[in-house]
């Protein structure tokens, strides 16, 4: 009958350690066994999380910042609609010479384009005929009142006389007036209108190319705007309309010309939101020197608020970036940091970040956000 070989523990134990000693005693060399243990970071809910070094994580004290509160919207330069003319015409015709474009700065009185218009002859038949009428009156009064001195007339034929005498001075000064509203001068007859610049100022905009026809009361031939004074108008969120009143003064900066400064005040703030991106159109009426706004340019508006306040400031290296937005970790009870969403501001002189909201003055936060945040995505 065969026997269990039974080992007794004691020599279990050190066969065991044998075999470990040896191990340790062979050429294979581990450094990690060497290296300090990982930072061990347990997750929790609402941002929480706790650490098992929280020494590794040096931490620092917001400090003050007093800076008055600013609002930076963005723009689009337009004509200032109360000085934008258009070019009208009453005479309907064909277009035969264009004088100007689209794009021309042109002065008052300047010629535009000149147009053949059968508008002019009808004119000035309707004008002929007024004189001749009114020539035939005169004549008639004159006799009737001659007559009317030998007592061969009476009282009533005389009023009569001069009531179509009248009448015909009226019907010649309509029909010369028409004939200047046409844009002809009716002591020298032409069948051509010369259309005239109105104001001076920039071609906006141009409806007819040479061989055009133009109808009375339609599409006006061209629009001229003086750019002296432009519009600048901007998308304001609706959580910022409250920050903003008529006449406030803001500084303008074109992104063609990022080094100039220009100042505009607010005339109009729109009563209407854009149900989509849920913003108000806010005009800025701003001088344009030396008319470097050209329309359809970019611009930048800044809005500064009329009190100053406090704000905390932070080391660039406690805000991280997550998520497209930004964040600082603050210590909590025991081990344990928090990760708080922040409204950054400015970004100051020796790295220095400004928070508006999230985190006040004195209070504590870790001093380099991104290597705890490197920890906790490690694990």
């Amino acid at each position: 009958m065969m026997r269990k070989a039974i080992f007794p523990k004691a020599v279990l134990a050190s066969a065991l350690l044998a075999i470990s000693v040896g191990v340790g005693c062979g050429g294979t060399h581990d450094p990690a066994a060497e290296a300090p243990p990982a930072a061990q970071v347990q997750h929790e809910q609402d941002g929480v999380f706790e650490v098992a070094d929280p020494q590794q994580y040096p931490l620092t004290t917001a400090t003050e910042h007093d800076a008055v509160p600013q609002l930076a919207v963005t723009g689009v330069v337009n004509p200032d609609i109360t000085r934008t003319v258009p070019v009208v015409t009453l005479a309907s015709g064909r277009v035969v010479d264009i004088r100007a474009r689209i794009g021309d700065t042109v002065k008052k009185g300047q010629l535009l384009l000149r147009i053949r218009s059968d508008d002019i002859s009808q004119g000035y038949d309707a004008y002929r005929k007024a004189v001749a009428d009114e020539l035939l009156a005169h004549k008639q009064l004159e006799r009737t009142q001659l007559l009317y001195e030998h007592g061969a007339l009476a009282q009533q034929d005389l009023e009569a006389a001069q009531d179509a005498e009248d009448d015909a001075k009226t019907s010649l000064d309509t029909s010369t007036e028409h004939l200047r509203l046409l844009g002809n001068d009716p002591d020298h007859p032409a069948g051509i209108v010369d259309i005239l610049s109105p104001i001076s100022g920039v071609i906006t905009d141009q409806e007819v190319v040479s061989g055009s026809t133009i109808q009375s009361y339609s599409a006006n031939p061209f629009t001229i705007s003086d750019l002296s004074s432009v519009w600048l108008v901007c998308d304001v969120y609706e959580n910022d309309i409250s920050s903003l009143v008529i006449g406030q003064q803001a500084d303008i900066r074109l992104n063609a010309y990022p080094g100039r400064l220009l100042k505009g005040r607010v005339s109009n703030i729109g009563a209407i939101l854009d149900p989509t991106i849920r913003t108000a159109k806010v005009r800025i009426e701003v001088p344009n020197l030396g008319e470097i706004m050209r329309l359809g340019m970019f611009a930048t508006a800044i809005f500064h608020g009329m009190k100053a306040e406090t704000h905390a400031v932070v080391p660039g290296s406690a805000v991280l970036h997550l998520h497209d937005r930004e964040w600082v970790y603050v210590p909590g009870t025991d081990r344990e940091f928090r990760r708080v969403e922040i409204t950054p501001g400015d970004t100051l002189s020796n790295d220095m970040q400004e928070v508006i909201e999230g985190i006040k003055p004195g209070q504590r936060v870790v001093t380099n956000a991104l290597d705890l945040q490197n920890a906790i995505d490690n694990e």
